[in-house]
Formats: C-alpha cells, sequence, structure tokens
C-alpha cells in the first residue's frame, strides 16, 4: 500500500464506461481502462471490471441527505482517472470525461449461448445508444450551432409556435355605444397576435448546454448581445427567457397553481388572454367567510366592455339584491323587455316618459300617481275599462 492515493506518484488511466448500473446507487462506474484492460469481452467480461468510484466537484457536499446524483456519464462515454492502489489497478476514480470526435458508431452485440458477448468492449455494445453521431463532435449540437446539423428541438420548436392568436375586437359595443350621444369607446382593432420567435443563435463556446438522455434541455446562453435561458422537458413544456428580457412559457398538457397564501400580479402594460373553451371562476369555494368577495374596479375613462356575439348573459344571485347605479344614464336597447317580479317601485325625481309605437297594455291594476300627467297620442288615446273615474 506504498503508493495508495498517490503517497508515490498516480497511476493514471483512460478509459471507456461499459456499465453504469450500480448495485450500491453509489454512481459507481464500470471502466475498461486502455492498457489495463483487453478489448476482448470474452477474456474479460464488463461483470469482471472494478466499479470506479466517480470524483465529485466541491460543490457537492456528497453526503447523506445532500448534494446531487453524481451520474453524468454512460456507456460510451470515455473518461480520464487515477488508481488508489496504485499499480494493483483494482480501485479506479474517475476525474472526468473526455470529449472527442467518435470515428466509429457502437455495435450491438448479443449474448451467446455461453452466456457471453462475443466481440470487443471499448464501446456501447449492449445498448448500441452512445455516442449518437458520427464524425461529429462530442460537444452539444446546441452549444456548437452549426447550420449543417442544427438540434432536433430547434425544428419540434418551430413547428409548435403558435401564431394567429385571436384578440377581442368589441366592434358590436362600438357601434353601440356611438348611436349614444356620440359616445365612442376606443376599441381594439382585433388584431391577432403571434407568439415571439424563437431567439436562439448561439455561438460556441458561451452556451452552456445540459441535456439528459430523455431529452429534457438546459441552456445558459451567455453568447455576447443573445443571452438567454432555456429550460425544457421532452415532451415540449418549458420555459424560455429573451435577451431583451421577455419570458414565453408553454405548457403541453395542463397547467395548475397552487398558491397556499395570496396571489399578487401587477402589469404594467395591457393584458390579452385568448380561451379556446371556456372559464370558470369560483369565488370563496368554501364559504367559510362572509367578506370574500369578487371586485372589479375601473379606473378613470376607462370601460368594462362585455359582448356575447351568440349566446345570452346570464345574472343570478339566490339569496341578494342586484343594486346598479349609474352617475349620469342607463341605456338598453332590446328587441324586447320582459320584467317579472312579485311588486315593482319606480320612483321618478324628474319626468316619466313612455313612447310605444303600438299599444301600451297594463293586465293589472295599474297606478299613476304624480303632480301632472300627461297623455299624449299623435293620432289617438283609447281609454277603456269597467268604469272610469275622472276626478
Amino acid at each position: 500500500m506504498s503508493e495508495f492515493m498517490g503517497k508515490n506518484g498516480f497511476n493514471w488511466f483512460v478509459g471507456v464506461v461499459e456499465d453504469r448500473s450500480d448495485p450500491k446507487s453509489l454512481g459507481r462506474l464500470r471502466v475498461r481502462c486502455l492498457g489495463y484492460h483487453t478489448e476482448d469481452l470474452v477474456k474479460l467480461p464488463t461483470a469482471d471490471l472494478p466499479w470506479a468510484h466517480v470524483m465529485n466537484p466541491i460543490t457537492s457536499a456528497t453526503v447523506s441527505g445532500l448534494g446531487q446524483s453524481p451520474l453524468g456519464a454512460v456507456e460510451g462515454s470515455w473518461v480520464v482517472g487515477f488508481f488508489q492502489d496504485g499499480a494493483d489497478a483494482q480501485m479506479p476514480i474517475i476525474i472526468g470525461t473526455l470529449p472527442g470526435v467518435p470515428s466509429e458508431l457502437p455495435t450491438k452485440i448479443e449474448k451467446g449461448d455461453d452466456d457471453k458477448y462475443p466481440g470487443n468492449g471499448f464501446q456501447d455494445y449492449i445498448n448500441a445508444t452512445y455516442p449518437k453521431y458520427k464524425e461529429e463532435t462530442d460537444v452539444n449540437r446546441l452549444a456548437v450551432n452549426d447550420l449543417d446539423l442544427p438540434h432536433s428541438t430547434l425544428t419540434i420548436r418551430e413547428a409548435d409556435r403558435t401564431t394567429s392568436m385571436g384578440r377581442a375586437d368589441f366592434n358590436e359595443v362600438q357601434a353601440f355605444m356611438s348611436d349614444l350621444d356620440n359616445q365612442t369607446i376606443p376599441g381594439d382593432d382585433g388584431t391577432q397576435f403571434n407568439e415571439p420567435n424563437i431567439p436562439y443563435d448561439a455561438e460556441y463556446p458561451y452556451n452552456h448546454v445540459y441535456e439528459s438522455e430523455g431529452g429534457h434541455i438546459r441552456e445558459m446562453d451567455d453568447t455576447p448581445g443573445k443571452e438567454r435561458i432555456h429550460e425544457r422537458h421532452a415532451s415540449g413544456t418549458g420555459y424560455e427567457i429573451h435577451p431583451d428580457g421577455t419570458k414565453v412559457t408553454r405548457v403541453k398538457k395542463d397547467n395548475y397553481d397552487l398558491i397556499t397564501g395570496d396571489h399578487y400580479v401587477h402589469i404594467k402594460g395591457n393584458h390579452s388572454t385568448t380561451v379556446d373553451g371556456g372559464i370558470r371562476l369560483f369565488v370563496n369555494a368554501d364559504g367559510s367567510t362572509d367578506d370574500q368577495n369578487y371586485t372589479i374596479e375601473v379606473g378613470n375613462n376607462a370601460n368594462v366592455n362585455i359582448q356575447v356575439n351568440k349566446g345570452n348573459v346570464n345574472v343570478v344571485t339566490t339569496e341578494g339584491d342586484i343594486n346598479m347605479k349609474s352617475g349620469r344614464n342607463i341605456n338598453m336597447e332590446t328587441l324586447g323587455f320582459r320584467l317579472q317580479a312579485q311588486t315593482v317601485d319606480i320612483s321618478v325625481s324628474g319626468d316619466w316618459n313612455e313612447t310605444s309605437k303600438n299599444k301600451t297594455e297594463n293586465t293589472t291594476t295599474h297606478t299613476m300617481k304624480s303632480e301632472t300627467t300627461a297623455l299624449e297620442g299623435s293620432t289617438a288615446v283609447d281609454i277603456d275599462g269597467g268604469r272610469i273615474d275622472l276626478n
């Protein structure tokens, strides 16, 4: 043990990872080392290679309950390290991986009848997955940004971009308001909006990329003037922060925001929401308090516009009143007007004017009381009753 841990120097090795299924879940790897191990899988099966510990960076505590997964290398990765036990070469420690330009792709080898693999190691011979590309750098394509070898996700993301999303235009509201004493509202031309273009324009070596086997991607792009942050799940759900600070979030399926406290949103500009389906809002769902209200306040020189192109506007309260107050007029235009109530009380401090192109009929007792009551018909005024009392 005189050579233990480099006391009299280190015994270095370079090799290829052939197995990472560590039974102890320590992140250890089986490595076939150049100059130490034969390439013949029959003479030296992968199962007989010693397990190599992986040296973690100081940013990982590497202690139970803390730190990060030590896994990163895969079958087919070239690694470098030293033997903790010196020339005995049975206690390897890996200190890093070595990128290169693969000249060959791995060859899958099937197990023979003797339960051995007839072929050569120094490759991912069981899965034949890595490396993926021949005569191409091991550095991720997103980091290299070779126009002739684009990353597949760029094409997918461009195809997923949502365009031509409609916005509310309130044309009917504008037309109605313009007929009322020239009261107009600032309208929306109904122009559509698009998801912003993908700002990817990385330059080597500034884009720091992590891509997992499942296709999850993280980019920290420091390309001068084109800085971005991009995280993407293999399903397509993810977000990207553009160089100008714009953030685009895409959720490929359902989205849930669960907040146990309060929720505050402040938008300095405008807010446009387009929903292809329906919207349901439930306020004070558990009914545990009496003062949890749904309150909308609109500032000066602004309007609340509700336009239903085809359908009804329904306002129902099971208990309580519906109260309306206007500082000016309440204007209504409709094909018909129906009011059903047990009692109708109308108090007018000024004049009461009724105009009807056809008959005005009352089927129950109707009392009119005012300081002055005027009935005027352009053609005739008919009063019909079992008894008519004029005082």
